[in-house]
This record gives structure tokens, sequence and C-alpha cells, in this order.
């Protein structure tokens, strides 16, 4: 209704609430001399709603590049050896998704970063492109997708070099993917997404608590607002053309929260079926932030510093899912090894894991 022709003639301007980009009408003086009211507010608007909630075509287009991305990272896990380079990994994932499912693109630069490299949440980059070897007993976190017909997967595995857990790593991993988990199951249409991103910051502080990375009381850590200096980015955001896509903030959707760590959320809506969210929990020991922490009174009481130390190189771990919400649930893409037991499986050879 609000784009009734009668109404005048709509030009395209808005601004984008992820990138803060200003795309501006142009400009059109024949327009307005001609008679014709000129409407600058509602066309942006309206392309970010239609994009923001997907069709049953859409969906199963990226069902298909999720699908597609899934198996990549599994032949990228099967692959994995100390000692290769952290780009030779991303080469085993393009070409999968180009050789096997015809991806000719990718949405985004891949993220591959190996130890200490996963405690940067945009690693890859031209200045830092994946250029690092991969060490022995490492964790090794991938962020990468495929893209087809313009669609993009946006997926991340994290999986040790060796093959094999160590218990410090398999404390974090569990507590990420117990987070990731408990989103998942709750996820339906009518949930506030900063209610989902304070349940994985609650989940993941309980898990470090409990593997003795941190003290005190869980509920005193998120009075404090610890979970930030843990899960340094928002829980997810939407997907679909772009991988940012469009849609987060804006019209009459709640705004950006304040606080850290929840402040970097690219959207804190509340859930519709047919949005297409990433579901990407995480924690990492990153030393500029655990340095902070340690200097602040609030915070600092809380970390158990002999043990966080002893494991900074332990890096970062990030589980993240391609997930659609349904009438009374919703519906993950996503079919990737993610428990421990399963992911040592398959880089063990000992499991062939299959993609539906």
């Amino acid at each position: 209704k609000r784009l009734d022709p009668k109404g005048g003639i709509h030009l395209l301007q808005g601004t984008n609430s992820d990138s803060g980009a200003l795309m501006r009408a142009p400009e059109t003086p024949q327009v307005a001399s001609a008679g014709f009211k000129v409407i600058e507010d509602v066309l942006y608007q309206a392309l970010c709603e239609s994009r923001s909630s997907k069709s049953a075509d859409e969906v199963e287009l990226m069902r298909y590049v999720s699908r597609v991305s899934s198996q990549a990272h599994v032949e990228v896990m099967k692959a994995c050896k100390p000692g290769m380079m952290e780009y030779q990994l991303e080469s085993v994932f393009l070409h999968h998704c180009y050789f096997k499912g015809g991806c000719r693109f990718a949405p985004y630069t891949a993220i591959v970063g190996a130890g200490e490299h996963g405690a940067f949440l945009h690693y890859g980059h031209s200045g830092a492109p994946n250029s690092g070897e991969i060490p022995d007993s490492a964790l090794v976190l991938c962020d990468m997708g495929g893209e087809y017909h313009g669609y993009a997967a946006d997926i991340t595995c994290t999986f040790p070099s060796s093959g094999k857990f160590t218990e410090e790593q398999a404390i974090v991993y569990n507590a990420v993917l117990d987070a990731h988990t408990q989103v998942i199951a709750a996820m339906k249409p009518g949930v506030s997404w900063l209610d989902m991103h304070t349940l994985a910051e609650r989940v993941i502080l309980g898990g470090l608590l409990k593997g003795g990375f941190l003290q005190g009381d869980v509920e005193e850590m998120m009075a404090s607002n610890l979970g930030a200096v843990f899960m340094p980015h928002g829980l997810g955001h939407l997907l679909g053309i772009d991988t940012h896509d469009v849609g987060g903030y804006g019209y009459d959707y709640p705004q950006r929260p304040q606080r850290d760590g929840a402040n970097k959320l690219r959207t804190a809506r509340i859930l519709e079926e047919g949005m297409v969210m990433t579901v990407e929990p995480g924690c990492y020991f990153n030393r500029y932030l655990l340095t902070q922490a340690y200097g602040k009174d609030d915070l600092a009481k809380f970390l158990n510093r002999d043990k966080l130390e002893a494991n900074i190189k332990l890096g970062g771990v990030r589980i993240e899912d391609n997930v659609v919400v349904t009438s009374n649930g919703c519906d993950s893409f996503t079919q990737v090894p993610r428990t421990v037991e399963d992911i040592e499986a398959v880089m063990a050879g000992r499991l062939e894991w299959t993609v539906k």
C-alpha cells in the first residue's frame, strides 16, 4: 500500500544499517516540474523488508548453496594436516564449491585462522591473507561459504589440526556448541534476537566456569557484561543476497543495543517466519581483550588468569549454521559434523559423513 503509484514517484534512497553506506536518490528535477510528487523514504525500506523474509524458492536455493558449502567444509576437515598453509584449506573449499556445486563465486573473503589467528574475527583479509602455517594440535577456525545465483551461505567450523581435541580445546568447543544448540532449539517467530544473543553469552560463560577458566557466579558475570570479553561480536545476522543482508535496523524495528557485545549485533529484530539467520556463537582468547579485562576489577575477579594465560594460544571457536525461521520453530540448512566425537571420527577416516 505504501508503494501505491498514485501517491507519487518512488525513488531509491536510504542508508544500509550494516555498512552505513548511503544510497542517494537520483536528481530528477523534470519529474517534480511535471507535477509529480517525489517520494524518497519508502522504496528503500520496502526492498529491505522484502529481502528480510525469503520466499519458498529462495529458501530452496539457499538450502542448496548451504548443502554444497557443508560438503566443502567436510572436505577441508579431511584435508587438514599440521604444516599446511591456511590458504591451502581455503583453496580446498573454493575448489569443491565450484567443481562439485557450480558455485563460481564466494560471497565474502574466507577466514581460515589457525591457533591464535582464530581469535581475530575477520582474519583472512588482504593484510593477513590466510598466510600462516598450521601448527600441530591447534584449533583451526574456518568461516567460509559458497554463492549460487547471488545467494550466500555463511558457515563456520572449528576443528583440531591434529584430528584430536585437547582437553582444554574440548571444554571451550563444547561451551560454544551448547550455546549454538540451545539457541537453535529456542528460535521461532516472536522470539527476540537480542534475547538469543544473551542466552548464548550465558551458556558460554557457564561452560567456561565449569571448565575452570572462570570463577564466581554466572549471573554476576552477566551483570558485569563479561560475555563481551569472550564473544565480542553479535550472535548472527540476516543472510541472503548479501552475506550481512539488509533489514537489520531501521523503520520500526528495535534499535541497536548499547551494551558491549550486544552493540555488535547486526539486528535486534523479533524473529519472523521466513527470515534466514546465521547462528554463530563464539568464544575467543584474545590477548588484547583479556589484557583489558585483567585491568578492570569488576571483570578480573571472575578470571582464572593462570589458566587463561596457559591456554592463550588456543585462539577461538566459532560454530555457525544457516537457519530459516519456520512457522513453529526453525530449520538449519547446515550439514557438517558438530560434536567432538563426529569431528574426530571424520578427520580420522572412521566416519563417512553424508550431506543429503
